[in-house]
């Protein structure tokens, strides 16, 4: 019995738990040996904000071993290798790579949790279940629809477990607000919802564009992406603004909500998907995303509508970023600070905040940066992804899932970039009589980089 199907083995031991009605736990009848769960071994590919804090809350409720760490910045990765040997229990400090064809070559990974920034998600994740590991991948899931057709196709050939972090299926309060009023008929029949975000988020200015600072390896980050000139607004952390590198303010936040709905609803593909907007106030800037957009996710009796502005008052300033469902029983508004139900006719409204888990988790308090809203619902997500390897089954916001709705939000900038409402054929992954919107599923890639296809991964 080698490694891999011995840790397994161990793993499958864990008793049936649940938690807000997402499966927590493994298949067995005799509890995990610490031993055995502390083998698994983990990497981080991408060691920006968001990477580390996600992998430190892995680090709360896991006894993993953190053996690696890549990025091709090499201030970020020094200090990242730091944090984690301060962080985990070994007190061990991660090997480094620069590249994360080397590291899958060179380590033995059971773990692999890609947060690079979106146009690597692809590549990093399928040469990680090639590899022989279970990935943990930062949403959205691609920067083009058939990446993301790419990676559930070698996730299933590969039989690897891949959890996308939409971390709002694993989020406590909007758990109770499904669970409790939507799935308990409070609502009664729902028609529109609607998802916004109203962050003054994108970059502004217009700094010269530079050399890029020797600590960073500017070729290997712009990896299949078009090259463009250095600019300090792209790296570290502001590359969100920049099409070439994802898919702007609906890539980024249309994408968290828009699953959430589909979560709590059920809900699989939109049917017809339509979507308007452009840079309508922020002309000055070097970011060349819209400021400013709508969308509309059509299923028939029901439809999802998103908006965004970086500019001006949200109309709730309790709720800036979130979605609203609308019933003939009732209104539910969920955000990631809680949610608020009001009922149409009898009946109190129910009001719920954020869980913060701060006396449980005291380091919560002093971490650098970190959304201590989203930290339990980031735990709860690691804790499901594990239950998941454990059984060698679905997380809660398996691959598939996350291919969903990351691909329906690529596909709104796509009907805003032509100017039209595109069909979806979900069985074919096409566009229904859009042979200029096909052509827009497959970004071009830079040489010598070469775009994944379902049938070649």
């Amino acid at each position: 019995m080698n490694r891999r199907k011995f840790l397994q083995a161990g793993a499958a031991g864990l008793a049936h738990l649940t938690a807000g009605g997402l499966v927590l736990s493994a298949i067995g009848t005799h509890a995990a040996e610490p031993t055995e769960l502390k083998s698994k071994r983990v990497a981080l590919v991408g060691c920006g904000w968001y990477g580390k804090s996600a992998l430190f809350r892995l680090l709360q409720v896991a006894p993993v071993e953190v053996v690696s760490l890549c990025d091709v910045d090499k201030k970020m990765l020094a200090e990242a290798a730091e944090m984690v040997a301060a962080r985990q229990k070994s007190k061990k400090k991660p090997r480094t790579y620069s590249d994360y064809r080397q590291m899958l070559k060179q380590e033995e990974l059971d773990i692999v949790h890609v947060a690079t920034p979106d146009h690597w998600h692809a590549l990093a994740m399928i040469a990680a279940v090639q590899a022989g590991a279970d990935v943990y991948v930062e949403k959205p899931i691609s920067v083009d629809v058939v990446e993301g057709q790419a990676m559930v196709a070698a996730a299933r050939k590969n039989k690897r477990v891949v959890q996308v972090g939409m971390q709002r299926r694993s989020t406590p309060h909007i758990i109770e607000a499904r669970d409790t009023i939507i799935n308990e008929g409070k609502l009664g029949k729902v028609g529109v919802v609607e998802i916004y975000c109203y962050y003054h988020m994108r970059a502004r200015g217009n700094p010269p564009d530079t050399e890029p600072p020797e600590n960073l390896d500017y070729q290997m980050w712009t990896g299949p992406a078009p090259m463009r000139p250095y600019n300090s607004l792209v790296h570290p952390g502001r590359w969100r603004s920049f099409m070439e590198y994802g898919n702007g303010i609906v890539g980024d936040m249309c994408v968290h909500m828009f699953d959430m709905v589909r979560w709590m609803l059920g809900l699989g593909w939109p049917k017809r998907i339509g979507s308007s907007g452009g840079i309508f106030l922020d002309k000055q800037s070097k970011a060349n995303i819209s400021d400013t957009q709508t969308a509309a996710f059509d299923y028939d009796d029901l439809t999802v509508l998103w908006q965004h502005r970086t500019w001006g008052h949200a109309p709730d300033e309790k709720y800036p970023w979130g979605a609203t469902f609308y019933g003939d029983k009732g209104t539910l508004k969920v955000g990631v600070f809680g949610y608020d139900f009001v009922p149409r006719d009898k009946g109190e409204p129910i009001h719920r905040d954020v869980t913060y888990e701060l006396e449980q988790y005291p380091e919560d308090k002093t971490e650098e940066r970190l959304e201590r809203h989203c930290a339990p619902a980031l735990r709860l997500h690691m804790k499901n992804f594990l239950a998941a390897i454990a059984a060698r089954g679905k997380p809660v916001a398996d691959i598939e899932e996350g291919y969903i709705s990351s691909a329906s939000c690529i596909l709104a900038n796509i009907a805003m970039q032509l100017g039209r409402t595109l069909s979806w054929d979900a069985q074919n992954g096409r566009v229904i009589g859009d042979e200029d919107a096909n052509h827009l599923l497959r970004r071009p890639y830079r040489k010598p980089w070469v775009h994944p296809a379902p049938e070649s991964v």
